[in-house]
């Protein structure tokens, strides 16, 4: 499994990457689709909102189970990936095929940057999934 040192994650399986300022991208983590197995939808009905840390966002669904997404930090949800948006993509096995990077689920506006610290480093997350 890859565990990103770039990354900040939750114990809920969740990661969050700064990418310019108070603006990131969430997903889910490496070990998290491999324990759902191959993704059949990904659901973000949050757009536009604005949610606290440990929210639900949104949904993933494989063939045996589906999951809440829950936000890594408070937020406002600015974009869900078109690419696994069944009405422009529909390609949730990208978040199979690559969870830290094409495969990322929204991008949002982080409302609280301090929330950042209370996340997991990739060696302590990778402490408890190992």
């Amino acid at each position: 499994m890859v565990f990103p040192a770039d990354l900040k994650y939750t114990s809920e399986h969740e990661w969050v990457r700064l990418i310019e300022g108070n603006i990131a991208y969430v997903g889910i983590t490496d070990f998290a689709q491999r324990e759902l197995d191959e993704l059949v939808y990904v659901e973000v009905e949050s757009v536009g909102e604005t949610l606290g840390k440990g929210e639900v966002f949104g949904t993933v669904e494989a063939v045996k189970t589906t999951s809440e997404l829950f936000m890594p930090v408070s937020g406002k949800i600015l974009e869900f990936n078109p690419a696994l948006d069944e009405k422009q993509g529909d390609d949730p096995t990208l978040v199979n095929r690559d969870p830290y990077g094409e495969g990322w689920i929204v991008k949002i506006e982080c409302t609280d940057l301090s929330e950042l610290d209370s996340l997991m480093d990739a060696a302590a997350y990778e402490a408890t999934v190992a």
